[in-house]
């Protein structure tokens, strides 16, 4: 209750700024689905589903930007899964660095035993990843390569219509 309280305490203060006071509500309410299902919003470190929560909620806390994250399924935070999180969170975090302001950033992930799949999707202007300069790394590496020393795949494509899509997929490594 405390939490909420400070909430509409800042929402007040801060009512001249609609984007923050919809950051600040976009936080209560990651933190109220949290209570309300019972999950510990701290548990990022144990599965790859908290830690993309975790890593959508960062970029969207320090980008201001709403990323609207939805997961099905789960699975440990291994060294893949975590090679996973890392592209995906690069690309919330490009998505809301140049294209932030054009809406909403949607992000499904689908975690199985055999699979993991997630998908970044903006409405911005969009870019053709092969006009970017061998010198830009961060989709090439971040992104990418990430996927690709760990066996997996990363395609990244420029919406019909605007935006950019970045699709990661992994096959999992059963033991």
């Amino acid at each position: 209750h405390d939490s909420v309280l400070q909430t509409l305490a800042l929402v007040q203060r801060r009512a001249e700024n609609p984007r923050e006071v919809a950051s600040l509500a976009r936080r209560q309410e990651r933190e109220l689905r949290a209570w309300l299902l019972d999950r510990p919003s701290t548990r990022a470190g144990e599965s790859l589903a908290a830690a993309l929560e975790a890593a959508a909620a960062e970029v969207e806390d320090s980008h201001g930007g709403a990323i609207e994250l939805v997961t099905v399924g789960d699975c440990p935070l291994d060294p893949d899964a975590e090679a996973v999180l890392g592209a995906a969170r690069e690309a919330i975090l490009n998505a809301a660095k140049f294209a932030g302001d054009a809406g909403p950033i949607d992000a499904f992930a689908e975690m199985g035993p055999e699979r993991i799949e997630v998908f970044v999707r903006d409405r911005g202007a969009g870019f053709d990843p092969d006009a970017v300069p061998e010198d830009r790394q961060g989709v090439r590496e971040s992104i990418i390569g990430r996927m690709e020393r760990h066996g997996g795949r990363a395609a990244v494509r420029a919406g019909a219509g605007g935006g950019t899509e970045v699709e990661l997929s992994l096959k999992r490594v059963r033991t």
